[in-house]
Order: structure tokens, then sequence, then C-alpha cells
């Protein structure tokens, strides 16, 4: 298996593509303001607590309260508090360690919130739900420093190992590790990346994560209530962090500063593999070298078309998620029909799993295959549709199709919707259905061309237009780019770039800076 992970910088943010055998699985967007990510850690201010709710309103200074339940208390919240009084309130020379901080009782799994919380109590929480549509954030108060080992949990003493990890030996080495040299009042989660690692390598990911923890404790003192006191790692290192393994082939990265970044990221949680980072330096875009814009184009509309005729039909409401999926033009004679619903059931299957961590679809998703009759057909979709998930690193359950032929699968969501607009309004006619004559949009090139050569006298110029224009004017011998040097006595370089619309066109120096006119 061919894994790639493709890291373009724009002016806006950053985007990774995650590609298993050149075919785009994941798209992540991280922009350059990046607030209220999951994981980031603020110092809360409770602002009104909803007894019929069993949760409070807390302001963490996004435009509308954030949410806080009961159960997302953590059953060591009355010690976190606690702490949290006494650090802000300490002399300055007086450094408090959470490992001689004594813990309270386990709150009531069943209590109420007013018996714990109270208007204007400061309290560090951390997001677990970024703003979604018209909500707010979603916080816990239970805190977790994920590294890529382990999970730290402070004001705990339990030690769990990913449930993934089948072999009881090996739990229990793991187990054996972590007791070992845990700091006391912290908890650790053994991820499962863990499994055969050594001592050392444990080790070093939980020190990092202790000092990020007192990175946390110190910054309580200071911090305003309603501000971060610490951000989650950035959306590049969490992906390579959680994802980074053997079958990686290759990451690479248009932007040098963010190369050496992953760079030295990849060397210090993988040496073995800092060598699969590569700067990009190629002159077309990135994204068309590798061909993912045209998959974007493809994947994120209404309809996703499958290579064997059929094709999905997915629609969007505020409660829930429905694909339809439809046979198109496969054959459907009487005596295949059996038959062919389950090998297009299949086949969509397999890309409906690929659209949900594409789009990170979550909440419920309603999916209506083709009907069968044999019961043995359906369990043969089911048992596939659960093994194509497993990769899904998202939480999720799928239930068996129902009498109806639909499955229903729940799947986590802690990030908005990735939501892409396939289909364009015309730059051109603004939706109106006309556009200027073609010889016209070449004689406006024409008249740009000649003012910068003439007036502005560049050198090197290069023309980027849509790949149709392109083969317009590279057409023939005596073609009209061969009309341009013979006029202008220079030579253009002409691109065509499929991200164009019909008729855009922009000019370029020889540094491959625009030329706005």
């Amino acid at each position: 298996m061919n894994k790639e992970l493709v890291i373009n910088a724009t002016p806006d943010g950053v985007v990774l593509a995650l590609l298993q055998d050149k075919q785009l699985i994941e798209l992540h967007q991280e922009k350059t303001n990046n607030s209220f990510s999951v994981g980031d850690i603020y110092l809360g201010r409770i602002k009104k607590i909803m007894p019929g709710l069993n949760a409070a309103f807390v302001d963490v200074g996004y435009e509308k309260d954030a949410f806080l339940h009961y159960l997302d208390l953590g059953s060591q919240v009355q010690t976190l508090l606690k702490y949290t009084k006494r650090v802000r309130t300490a002399p300055k020379n007086e450094k408090i360690s959470i490992s001689d901080f004594p813990l309270e009782v386990d709150i009531n799994k069943s209590g109420k919130i007013t018996e714990i919380l109270g208007k204007n109590l400061l309290i560090p929480v951390q997001i677990a739900k970024e703003p979604i549509s018209s909500k707010g954030p979603r916080l816990s108060a239970e805190i977790s420093l994920a590294g890529r080992y382990v999970v730290l949990v402070p004001f705990s003493d339990v030690i769990s190992v990913s449930k993934k990890i089948k072999s009881a030996g090996e739990r229990n080495r793991l187990k054996k590790i972590i007791e070992s040299v845990k700091p006391k009042h912290f908890g650790v989660i053994i991820r499962t990346v863990s499994e055969n690692k050594g001592v050392a390598e444990l080790h070093n990911d939980l020190k990092e994560l202790v000092e990020r923890w007192n990175t946390v404790s110190n910054k309580i003192v200071s911090t305003e209530p309603g501000k971060k006191i610490l951000g989650e790692i950035d959306k590049t290192s969490t992906v390579l962090r959680d994802m980074l393994n053997a079958s990686f082939n290759n990451v690479h990265i248009n932007d040098a500063t963010i190369f050496e970044e992953v760079k030295t990221y990849i060397h210090q949680i993988a040496p073995e593999q800092d060598k699969i980072v590569k700067h990009y330096r190629g002159k077309e875009p990135m994204f068309d070298h590798f061909g993912i814009d045209r998959q974007i184009k493809n994947l994120f509309g209404k309809t996703v078309n499958l290579p064997g005729g059929a094709y999905l039909i997915i629609e969007h409401t505020e409660a829930l998620h429905v694909i339809d999926v439809n046979s198109g033009n496969r054959n459907t004679a009487e005596v295949n029909q059996e038959e062919n619903a389950l090998q297009v059931n299949m086949e969509a299957a397999k890309e409906i799993a690929r659209q949900l961590r594409l789009r990170d679809m979550g909440g419920i998703i309603v999916i209506d295959f083709i009907d069968m009759h044999k019961a043995s057909n359906k369990k043969v979709l089911f048992d596939h549709l659960k093994d194509l998930m497993n990769e899904d690193r998202a939480k999720h359950t799928i239930l068996p199709p129902s009498k109806f032929g639909l499955v229903q699968v729940t799947r986590q969501r802690v990030r908005p919707e990735m939501n892409i607009v396939t289909v364009e309004k015309c730059p051109s006619c603004g939706g109106s259905g006309e556009i200027r004559a073609s010889i016209v949009l070449l004689d406006e090139i024409e008249s740009n061309l000649n003012f910068i050569l003439n007036e502005q006298n560049e050198r090197g110029i290069s023309l980027t237009v849509h790949p149709f224009i392109e083969a317009y004017l590279k057409k023939g011998f005596i073609s009209q780019r061969f009309k341009w040097f013979m006029k202008y006595k220079k030579w253009i370089k002409i691109k065509g770039l499929s991200g164009h619309h019909y008729l855009e066109f922009h000019f370029y120096n020889s540094k491959e800076e625009e030329i706005v006119l």
C-alpha cells in the first residue's frame, strides 16, 4: 500500500491531502487563524448554569458560549478546580507540583452540575468539538495531552491500554514500563502505535507530555479568563503523529519553512523515516501535479461516479446525511439482478467509506443501498463495509441493513464537515448564460501582452490560461504564439491550468510573480 501526504501551503493556511495508492482519501484544512481547534486548552469562566440540561455555558472567548455537560467534567474535576485556585493565588516563587497535590474523591457519575460549578467560577477546559454551524464549541474538563505513543491524563493514576493491542503479554509489558516511569497523579493511555516499542521511546514521549502539562500549569497563573492557555500542535504535525507508519512513502511539501519543520518533527518521532520528506519545487501548482485538484472536483459534488458506471447521490441536512446508491448504466437483466445489486453495493461501500473520511461526515448517515433479497448477500455487504471502515480513525457504529435495505451509520464529528463547492457560477457571465465572444478574449490577451512587453519592458513572460485556450494558442506551426514571437521578438511561455475558468488568464514575470494589470 502506497501512502503519500501532500502539504500545500497557501496564503490562507495549509491544505493537507492524504493519498493512498494515488487516490485521495483524506483532506484537511488548517487556516492561518486556527482558534478553537480540538485539543486546545482555555481558561473558561462559567457564564450560566443550566440545571435542566445538567450542563453549563462557559465563556472561552468565542462569539457564542461553549457547552460543558456534567458527564464531560471528569471524575477529578474537584481536584482540577482546587489546583487552579491554588496555582492562581499562590506566591510567585512557590511551585506547586501535581504529584504532591492531594486528589479529591471522584464525583458521583449521576450527580448534578449545581453541586460542582457556580457562576463566574474559573476552570481550565479543553475543546472536545469545534464550533459547528450555529453551535459554539463543546468542552471537556478532563484534560488530556496526546503524544505519539501515549496520552497523558493529569489528576489520575489509571493506566489503560488500547483495545487494538490484542496480545495479553504485550499489554502487560507496556503497563509495567509506564508504571515504572510515570510521575505520581498522572494517568496514561497507551496508544496502539506503542506496540513493540522500547522503554526509551515511551519514556521520552511521556517526558515531553509532562513538560507540556508544566507549561499549562505555569500559564494558568497569568492567563486571562476566556483566553487560550495552550494550543494543540498544528494540523500537519497532528496528522503525522497519528498516522505516520512504515507504509508512508513520501511527504511532499511546497513551502521551505514547513519542509524544515516537518523534517525536524519526523526526525524526532521516527528518525528512520526523515528521508521521506521531500521539498516540491515543480513549476506547476502541486495539487495539479499530483492530480488532487481534479479528484477534489470529482469527489465533493452531490453526485459521485463509480468506476463501474454506478453513482452515489449525497445529500446533507441539518439532522443527518443521506447517501443513495444508483446502479446507473449497469446491466440489470432479471437473471442477474441479485448479482448486479451485490456488485454495485460492494463497489459503492468502498467509495462510501472513502467519502466519510474525505468529507469528515459526522452524526447520522443513512445509506440506501440497492435492494437485495438474499440474507447472505446482505451479510456480505455489511461485513465488507465494516472492514472498510476499520481504517477510519473516527469513532463509528454501523447497524446491519434494515428490512428496507437501509444501513445506518453514526460517526463521531468533532470538526465542521469538509464542504467544497464543486459547481461554479460562471465568472464571465455572472449566471446569465451569455459570455463575450472568444475572439475578444484573444484581443484582450494581446492588448495586455503589448502593454507588458512594450510599456513595462518585462522579460521572461509566461501566460496561464485554460487548457482549451492553451491548445488554441499553440495549434499549428504558425500558431498564435508563433505570431506573437514574430511581432514582439520574444517567446511567450504558455501554461494550461485546469483550475482556470474558460476565459481566465494571468501573466507572470521571470520570477514567477504575477503581473497585476
